[in-house]
């Protein structure tokens, strides 16, 4: 693991942090004063100064939770209501989860951050046994159950199905196409943003092409092209992954595609 990326996001008059961690790194979390700073503020009045704090290891993250009286949960957005509980005065509890929320409890609800751990290792899936070390390791860790890689089964599903002049599927599009899906149907178009990002840059490490004119549009638009072209290339996205799509069918047909195609796409 080459590190971890945790996103507050904004609350108040607080913008959004984002951090990249590497091996070694630590971030504390909590209210934070001026006596006691952290990296990760916490704004509620039931969130102690010093809260707790993450760190990165060479294969994991772990977290510390400093509170005498509470527990921290930890969830896997991306399982079936998987979720970790840190006891008060844990130390260094290893979170196995690759994209994880953790949850601290106020006097209303609760208040917490997100945490990307993008380079967990998979091996590769032909090999037949034999010592660590000596195993061949997948290039690109993708998980095929995850959100994020519906999404991308989305975007270059127009071209799996050789629908060759269409333009890779916007972020309305994608909406469309995947609001039929049973399990992602409320999907937001900042969501998929997200995603998209997260691929292009932890998962497939696509470097940001230069814009032929200024505007964030056409930068993303150029992102989109990247990750569509090296998943294609490399086989990372094959035409059996289309079965993790909705039925075009389900419902109206959707705004991916041509006139008398048909076919599926996913979200997270």
């Amino acid at each position: 693991m080459s590190g971890v990326v945790v996103h507050l996001p904004p609350e108040g008059d607080e913008g959004p942090v984002t951090l990249r961690l590497g091996p070694g790194d630590v971030a504390r979390f909590g209210r934070g004063s001026g006596s006691t700073p952290v990296e990760l503020r916490l704004i509620d009045p039931a969130v102690s100064r010093l809260a707790g704090e993450i760190r990165v290891t060479d294969d994991h993250w772990q977290l510390s939770n400093y509170s005498s009286t509470h527990s921290y949960l930890v969830e896997n957005p991306e399982g079936a209501g998987e979720y970790l509980r840190v006891p008060p005065r844990r130390v260094g509890a290893p979170i196995p989860f690759e994209f994880a929320r953790v949850l601290l409890p106020t006097r209303g609800s609760t208040v917490g951050f997100q945490v990307f751990a993008p380079d967990h290792v998979y091996l590769d899936p032909d090999s037949r046994g034999g010592r660590w070390g000596t195993q061949t390791l997948t290039a690109y860790s993708l998980d095929e159950t995850a959100a994020y890689f519906l999404v991308l089964v989305a975007l270059c599903e127009p071209r799996l199905r050789d629908e060759s002049a269409v333009a890779v599927p916007t972020t309305p599009q994608l909406v469309e196409r995947l609001r039929n899906h049973p399990e992602y149907s409320q999907l937001t178009a900042r969501a998929i943003s997200s995603h998209i990002d997260y691929l292009a840059e932890e998962k497939l490490r696509i470097e940001s092409p230069a814009a032929p004119e200024p505007g964030q549009g056409a930068r993303r638009n150029g992102k989109r092209e990247a990750v569509v072209g090296l998943a294609l290339r490399f086989g990372l996205v094959r035409e059996e992954h289309l079965a993790l799509l909705p039925s075009r069918s389900a419902g109206r047909v959707g705004t991916v595609g041509t006139a008398g195609t048909a076919g599926p796409v996913g979200s997270r």
